[in-house]
């Protein structure tokens, strides 16, 4: 088996659900240019029939992108297919993404239909959809909650009527890790045409699981990941992509081999695009991402860090274009620490300074929040005199 991880983004789709992330056509366009240089091998533009405006955001990434596959979003209804097949006629590389739920609450509750009427409506889909492209993913809505007979039922059913691309969905980010990597296991040992196609992980973040499974679901035979840039998405958000590619980068032995395509030193300037365009805030604790990714401020921390950088980061910050560590002074912080900020204010400061320094700078700690360089510079300066 191929152990290429493809990375789907749906950051303009899924991720653009948010309340208050909306997208207009140009921004969205910039944005899938960026993806498609991050080397994103598939992005999902949007849902064309959901708005007008999201039809011709959709058209127009499929007019620019030249080796990304560019995907339209549909449900299983024929008006939604042929409007998303109008949108990415200009593609490349066209995707129709279309699909039903297959859970007991989906088919009852949404749907008030029975399963053979559900694989009927799927093998339907498919079919119209490869009318447009040869390339047609097909979601299993709630898979996470499906039982796994009836899904297995319904992956062979899609792969039979032409889907390439089959997504399992943990829909409500209900599934436990090895409950969903087993769900993909399930479907890899008992769909008879399943090498006929790639398995595709969409994982909700809702319990805080969706790197885990997404990578569960990896490790069982899935080759395509779903997710989106600093993890946005509906409820609790999606996958996060820049997680799952860490997590395959930096345990590629562990995962034997799976890799994927990404430009890692573009993950966090991507980031903090995404950030602004969209007005959304990434919390400083966001791993790979976030404002504190690479601070340490505890004293412990900064000794063995200042040691040796192995000691507390797995990741070298340049990895994933992120500006470096940094050495943050609060009233947590030791002497080895405060050396260190010295010196690089320009310092040459001894053990024996330091340690007349040391109670002096835990008054100004203690009374802040974060020790600044302003105030190490007005402490060495009042320090430095009596050295003469």
């Amino acid at each position: 088996m191929d152990q290429k991880i493809h990375i789907f983004d749906t950051t303009l789709r899924d991720g653009e659900q948010v309340p208050g992330c909306k997208l207009n056509t140009k921004e969205k366009l910039n944005l899938a240019l960026r993806l498609e240089e991050l080397g994103v091998d598939i992005i999902e533009a949007g849902f064309p029939i959901s708005s007008p405006g999201d039809f011709e955001s959709v058209s127009q990434i499929a007019k620019v992108i030249k080796h990304a596959t560019v995907c339209g979003l549909t449900r299983a209804v024929q008006k939604d297919i042929e409007v998303a097949g109008a949108a990415l006629k200009h593609a490349v590389r066209p995707r129709i993404h279309t699909g039903i739920g297959t859970s007991d609450y989906h088919i009852k509750s949404k749907f008030n239909a029975t399963q053979d009427e559900i694989i009927a409506r799927a093998i339907q889909a498919v079919k119209w959809a490869r009318n447009f492209t040869d390339d047609v993913e097909f979601f299993a809505e709630d898979a996470g909650r499906t039982n796994n007979e009836f899904l297995a039922r319904v992956v062979e059913a899609v792969i039979g009527a032409g889907a390439t691309v089959v997504n399992i969905p943990d829909t409500t980010g209900y599934c436990l890790p090895h409950q969903y990597g087993e769900k993909i296991a399930y479907l890899i040992n008992n769909v008879p045409n399943v090498d006929k196609a790639i398995l595709s992980c969409h994982c909700h973040n809702d319990l805080g699981l969706a790197t885990a499974n997404s990578i569960a679901g990896a490790m069982n035979g899935a080759r395509q990941i779903e997710c989106t840039i600093n993890g946005l998405g509906e409820r609790a958000g999606n996958t996060s992509l820049e997680e799952v590619v860490m997590v395959i980068e930096q345990h590629k032995k562990d995962l034997g081999g799976l890799y994927t395509n990404i430009k890692t030193q573009m993950l966090n300037p991507i980031s903090r695009e995404v950030s602004d365009v969209m007005r959304m805030p990434v919390q400083p604790n966001k791993a790979i991402v976030g404002a504190n990714a690479f601070s340490h401020s505890s004293g412990i921390h900064q000794d063995g860090f200042l040691k040796d950088a192995q000691t507390y980061e797995i990741i070298n910050p340049e990895q994933v274009g992120a500006e470096g560590s940094k050495i943050v002074l609060t009233a947590r912080s030791g002497r080895s620490a405060l050396a260190y900020r010295f010196q690089k204010l320009g310092y040459s400061f001894t053990r024996n300074d330091i340690d007349v320094l040391y109670p002096k700078f835990l008054e100004v700690a203690d009374g802040k929040k974060e020790v600044a360089d302003a105030d190490l510079t007005q402490l060495g300066d009042a320090h430095t005199p009596e050295q003469n």
